[in-house]
């Protein structure tokens, strides 16, 4: 008997949704314009609440048969392919020299055609870790730094619809209220946690053998050194 991949997903936002729409979106989200989701529902809630109102967490199935799938966690790339991916799409500040010539050989080194995949499942870049992302790249922070930051505040995982296949794949199954004095606050503290542990933890605490972006345009690192997996 045949089987079928079907994940249950969230959306959090202000509103219930229950037809996403192709072509719709912000294009300067992590991965571009897309419909982006997560499988916790506990995340969805805090992403649709608001300060000063309450959202909902719409939830979906999708069937993934046929589909392909970029997993940006997979053992097939770093985190530096999905520092790239963040680069061609947030709002980077590269006051330096040195962030500029990091942004250009991250781009000519670790670039992903992204574009082409249905679904593309990695971190979220929210404000703080934004600026983790940030850090590295104006050499702040080393490369296991950063790294290590991505699990601070345990923020999850997206899972962002690209392709017009995908949308055609997805069904609305229904939504749940989230109440702003609950969810809201519960956003807050996730997001200061991340920041308190990044600031205490690790952006004081360089560890000898740490390598810096620095050192990685300097050697002309690649994917495949070991240094950086």
């Amino acid at each position: 008997m045949e089987q079928h991949m079907i994940k249950r997903i969230y959306h959090g936002s202000s509103k219930i949704i229950e037809r996403p729409i192709f072509g719709y979106g912000k294009r300067y989200n992590d991965y571009g314009q897309g419909f982006y989701c997560t499988e916790s529902i506990e995340m969805a809630k805090e992403w649709g609440a608001d300060k000063y109102s309450d959202g909902y967490a719409n939830c979906y199935e999708i069937e993934c048969d046929g589909l392909t799938i970029l997993n940006l966690t997979s053992s097939d790339y770093c985190i530096l392919h999905w520092l790239t991916v963040l680069l061609q799409n947030r709002e980077f500040d590269v006051p330096s020299a040195l962030a500029l010539e990091a942004k250009e050989y991250l781009l000519a080194n670790f670039n992903i055609d992204y574009e082409s995949f249905d679904i593309i499942t990695g971190y979220r870049a929210d404000d703080s870790y934004f600026s983790f992302a940030q850090d590295f790249i104006n050499g702040a922070i080393s490369y296991r730094q950063l790294r290590n930051a991505m699990y601070l505040g345990k923020l999850g995982m997206q899972f962002v619809l690209k392709s017009e296949t995908a949308f055609e794949n997805i069904k609305f199954i229904g939504s749940e209220p989230a109440e702003s004095s609950e969810w809201y606050a519960r956003k807050m503290i996730r997001d200061k946690n991340a920041r308190r542990d990044y600031f205490d933890i690790e952006r004081n605490r360089r560890q000898k053998g740490d390598i810096y972006i620095t050192q990685i345009i300097d050697e002309e690192m690649r994917y495949d050194d070991p240094r950086l997996r």
